[in-house]
């Protein structure tokens, strides 16, 4: 079967040469390298130090209360999502250490998880940050059939309501990431229609070992410890909140109002921008003045600064915000900017049912 043909970006100009001289001169006036440094080695040691005291004592000591344990299957959701936010997500783009191997300790942290690094990095470091909201090419916006989330994707009646269901779908994120989406891509060798690069005999073992582990630890254990019913309970808890949380955070960067999901010229294929303005054009930022949000999410909330510098940490993320605004400004790029995540959440809203209804 014949590969796909992939699109083509325009010429490079002068835009991202000009945002990348700027920003090379920060890190040397400020005698600061582009990695995480101390603040991230801190925020990776409590996110790590919270997973594995949540899961422990909800497995191994067993909360003295239902509701109590309830809560902790929330926060132990809510850490999950944080390491794949700040330490997964930073070692898989090789910006958490200056070390390669530290960098690759970071992105297994996925594996521990219940996913699979080298699917991760196939699917979002090569598709998604090269092709973003390309349909049939950016596996991130195929949700198919279950929702439209392109102009060019097809309509069914379902998808009038969308903008109701989704909470529903983004909380099974989770669940059918570690149980369906690894093995789907596993066994097809492609993420949506491109293949990935074939898998080492390392990449094949730590894939099934890591399945193997997680069923032990998440399914295994626990039963064995606290019985089939509390077990299955904290799961869905568990699974549907870090579902929720990582589906919406990612979506609300790319499928929301205002970003552009351009189509490359049938007969070409050739797209109108270059690469880097067609990052900005098709990624949007929001509350990025709240601190909090910032910390928790691993500066996915400056997704824009995300993607034209995936190997920049994301501590550095609000200074380079400056520069990238500034040099938007002079070439007239639209810079997509939601100053509060409710708002965001709102336009995702709103896209939705316009995806739905169009």
């Amino acid at each position: 079967m014949a590969q796909p043909m992939l699109p083509r970006f325009a010429p490079p100009r002068s835009f991202y040469a000009d945002l990348k001289a700027r920003t090379t001169a920060y890190f040397e006036q400020t005698n600061q390298t582009p990695t995480g440094g101390f603040a991230i080695w801190l925020k990776a040691i409590v996110l790590i130090s919270a997973f594995v005291f949540f899961y422990t004592h909800l497995v191994f000591w067993r909360p003295e209360s239902n509701l109590l344990a309830l809560a902790e299957c929330l926060l132990l959701g809510c850490s999950i999502a944080a390491i794949g936010f700040n330490v997964m997500h930073d070692g898989s783009h090789g910006s958490f250490s200056n070390s390669k191997a530290l960098n690759g300790f970071a992105a297994f942290t996925l594996n521990v998880m219940g996913g699979s690094s080298f699917m991760w990095n196939a699917k979002h470091n090569v598709v998604h940050h090269t092709y973003t909201n390309i349909d049939g090419h950016d596996d991130d916006i195929d949700i198919r059939p279950f929702m439209r989330m392109t102009p060019e994707q097809p309509k069914h009646p379902l998808h009038k309501y969308q903008h109701f269901y989704f909470w529903f779908l983004y909380s099974m994120l989770y669940i059918a990431w570690i149980f369906v989406m690894d093995y789907q891509k596993y066994f097809t060798k492609k993420i949506g229609d491109l293949p990935y690069k074939p898998m080492t005999t390392t990449d094949h073992v730590v894939f099934w070992g890591f399945k193997a582990i997680n069923l032990v630890l998440y399914v295994g254990l626990p039963i064995y410890f606290a019985g089939f019913l509390p077990w299955l309970v904290g799961f869905i808890v568990t699974t549907t909140f870090a579902g929720l949380i990582t589906s919406l955070v990612f979506q609300l960067a790319h499928t929301v109002e205002h970003t552009a999901f351009p189509t490359p010229h049938a007969v070409t294929n050739k797209l109108e921008d270059e690469w880097a303005i067609h990052q900005v054009k098709t990624t949007a930022n929001f509350a990025t003045d709240n601190r909090i949000i910032s910390w928790l999410v691993g500066g996915l909330n400056f997704q824009v600064e995300h993607h034209l510098f995936p190997k920049i940490s994301h501590v550095h993320y609000p200074a380079i915000s400056k520069i990238l605004r500034e040099v938007c400004e002079e070439y007239n790029v639209p810079y997509i900017a939601f100053p509060k995540m409710r708002y965001a959440v709102a336009s995702h809203v709103s896209f939705l049912r316009q995806m739905g209804r169009a």
